[in-house]
């Protein structure tokens, strides 16, 4: 991350997001596959790093190896031919985009930094500091409710980042600049669609 000034001079905190290039590897049409996509390849390989029914795969289509393989679904009009390679210039005219990826993995938590709970009192000889407290009632029902938050499995999750504000392309660069933070550490994939809806934004009173 990193900050830049928007258009109206005020400094943004920005994710630097490499945008492609993607190749496109794969074009499925209606009339073979019942459906249009195109399946697109990021990150080159060598050769000898795939398994041989990739290098197959990729030979076939007379296409460079990529390390990552995403299949999106296009419109039918929409132009898109095998080998044309993809890179921010897609999302010129764009103001909110959509950015998914796995979360950082935090490991096995406590309640407290998995669910933000208060914890016991740390005064007054309190031996609940950090504990999860009660789970349910001893008598009738007898039992803990499906759901109730507990300890566990931290981070590391399929997340979806809605309506981040575009602040800036550098096609010549294949980088886009997103106003916030996303999924995942420094140098993880990421999915990067058009917003659907733009976020209302709240005047002042």
């Amino acid at each position: 991350m990193t900050q830049l000034y928007d258009a109206n001079g005020k400094r943004v905190a920005v994710t630097v997001i490499q945008g492609g290039p993607c190749t496109v590897v794969q074009r499925k049409t209606v009339e073979k596959d019942g459906y249009n996509a195109v399946q697109v390849g990021f990150g080159d390989v060598k050769q000898s790093k795939v398994s041989k029914p990739m290098a197959g795969h990729f030979q076939k289509k007379q296409v460079s190896p990529s390390r990552f393989l995403k299949e999106f679904k296009i419109d039918e009009g929409e132009e898109l031919k095998l080998g044309d390679s993809l890179t921010v210039k897609i999302f010129d005219g764009v103001s909110h985009v959509d950015v998914s990826g796995v979360t950082k993995g935090r490991g096995f938590q406590g309640v407290v930094r998995r669910h933000g709970m208060g914890g016991g009192p740390f005064t007054h000889g309190g031996h609940s500091k950090r504990r999860i407290g009660s789970v349910g009632a001893n008598a009738w029902e007898a039992r803990v409710y499906r759901g109730h938050r507990m300890p566990g499995h931290m981070g590391n999750v399929n997340t979806t980042i809605q309506n981040l504000r575009v602040i800036e392309l550098r096609p010549e660069e294949n980088l886009m600049m997103v106003e916030g933070a996303v999924p995942g550490p420094v140098g993880s994939i990421l999915l990067v669609r058009k917003s659907l809806k733009k976020r209302k934004t709240v005047k002042a009173s």
